[in-house]
């Protein structure tokens, strides 16, 4: 299918380095974001940080789950992976399409709702099979927070001040990471890891109080010079998508991106726990120190850095993405092998730094190269491929090689596989490369 025609407002556009999207509009160089855009991103990222920490508060819970249960690292993999990564991902197709035409607002709230009270019900499964199904339950509820959030973003901040913002919206990510690594692991060793899941519940509820108060949601299209159609189905927005050259390397090297960052961040605190005999709590700290607090300075800064490169062309700065591995991962392997815990801790401080990297600048360009009407479903048709195959396989991937990997390493097992499983990184730097050739090519055709 070709690409989708480009107006001539968008031509030069694209020729001074900006990248105009399928509906021809062109956003101002100049333009600030509107008023309030502070609060509507802070109480977005609050929400993204709750849904993370009741995300990934399972992996600091692993050990404790396995000995009551008699789990297997391969379903220990499942219960952090596809069987919340299958829901959270395909009911965000619907709920994005709900947010197209619906308010964001309300969309945001309900979701925030559902996704806290069933954290706190997974405190209360009897095995294996009623956790598997209440983590389905998160899934559904989480579903519908990014999409809307992302689109409520776009239409707050004008394309060359998007990368920074997503990145700020990201910082939660390492948020709830750490709130759920160090809150998550101190609970649960104070107390057991039921009352962890119940406590790291509750708080979305009182958030849904003050976001139903406190959100204001903005005109669609504010930085658009056309008026939005109506939303269009959704094959019709996935097939525009797959229209586009750079769209298709932008999904896939952020898809495998996310395959390696999952499966490494649900499986660490295990690998700091069994390789270096660490408590929960002294676990969910060293997690909070090395990769939370880090990744959180490193996502803005790296969000900053994209934004500054785009003025350029925003192919500089997908470019960027692509080299960030070839440095990071050396030493992420070197400090996944070595058998002393500081020497290990002083390796992981770059990769630690750089964990976040992706997530800001890919979100921001897929709202940049989407059409207004398009924006939410376009954003969980990435989180669809993201949270399926990156969430869904990453963790199962890691402890499937894990168990395969058991009788001839023992308890270098995990590390093992966790070092060979990061290697797959190196995959998705081809994607990014591709994808800012592709974004050059079109400023050149447009020239």
């Amino acid at each position: 299918m070709p690409c989708a025609p480009i107006s001539t407002a968008a031509q030069r556009h694209l020729t001074s380095g900006k990248v105009s999207n399928a509906s021809g509009y062109v956003a101002p160089t100049a333009s600030l974001p509107l008023p309030g855009h502070r609060t509507t991103l802070t109480l977005l990222m609050l929400a993204y940080t709750l849904s993370m920490c009741d995300r990934m508060i399972l992996s600091i819970l692993f050990p404790d789950i396995k000995a009551e249960f008699g789990l297997s690292d391969t379903q220990l993999g499942l219960l952090g992976g596809i069987s919340f990564a299958l829901f959270y991902a395909t009911m965000g197709l619907p709920i994005a399409r709900l947010s197209d035409q619906y308010s964001r607002k309300w969309i945001i709230i309900v979701s925030l709702i559902v996704f806290s009270l069933m954290t706190a019900f997974s405190g209360l499964a009897a095995g294996f099979i009623s956790l598997l199904i209440v983590r389905i339950g998160v899934g559904i509820g989480e579903a519908g927070v990014n999409p809307a959030s992302h689109s409520i973003i776009a239409d707050y901040f004008p394309p060359e001040r998007r990368a920074f913002a997503m990145a700020i919206l990201m910082l939660g990510g390492s948020l709830g990471m750490m709130l759920g690594f160090v809150g998550g692991g101190m609970i649960a060793e104070a107390y057991n890891w039921r009352i962890a899941l119940v406590s790291v519940g509750a708080p979305g509820l009182l958030l849904a109080v003050v976001m139903a108060r406190s959100l204001r949601e903005p005109a669609r299209g504010t930085f658009e010079t056309e008026t939005p159609p109506p939303p269009p189905p959704i094959l019709t927005t996935a097939a525009t998508m797959w229209a586009n050259p750079a769209m298709r390397h932008l999904i896939a090297g952020s898809v495998v991106a996310g395959l390696v960052s999952y499966g490494l961040t649900q499986w660490l605190p295990t690998f700091f726990i069994r390789v270096h005999d660490l408590n929960q709590s002294q676990t969910g700290m060293l997690m909070a120190g090395v990769f939370g607090i880090p990744g959180s300075i490193g996502a803005l800064v790296f969000g900053k850095w994209f934004d500054r490169l785009s003025h350029r062309g925003f192919q500089h700065g997908i470019w960027m993405l692509a080299v960030v591995p070839f440095v990071t991962l050396p030493f992420f392997i070197a400090g996944l092998l070595t058998d002393n815990l500081v020497t290990a801790i002083v390796l992981f401080i770059i990769p630690g730094f750089a964990a976040n990297y992706v997530i800001g600048p890919t979100i921001a360009m897929v709202q940049t190269l989407s059409p207004v009407q398009m924006r939410a479903v376009s954003s969980a048709i990435m989180m669809l491929c993201l949270n399926l195959i990156g969430m869904g396989l990453g963790p199962l991937l890691v402890g499937l090689l894990s168990d395969l990997l058991t009788p001839e390493h023992g308890e270098d097992a995990l590390s093992v596989a966790l070092a060979f499983f990061t290697l797959v990184g190196l995959w998705g730097t081809v994607h990014f490369w591709l994808c800012g050739r592709a974004l050059a090519k079109q400023q050149l055709d447009t020239a």
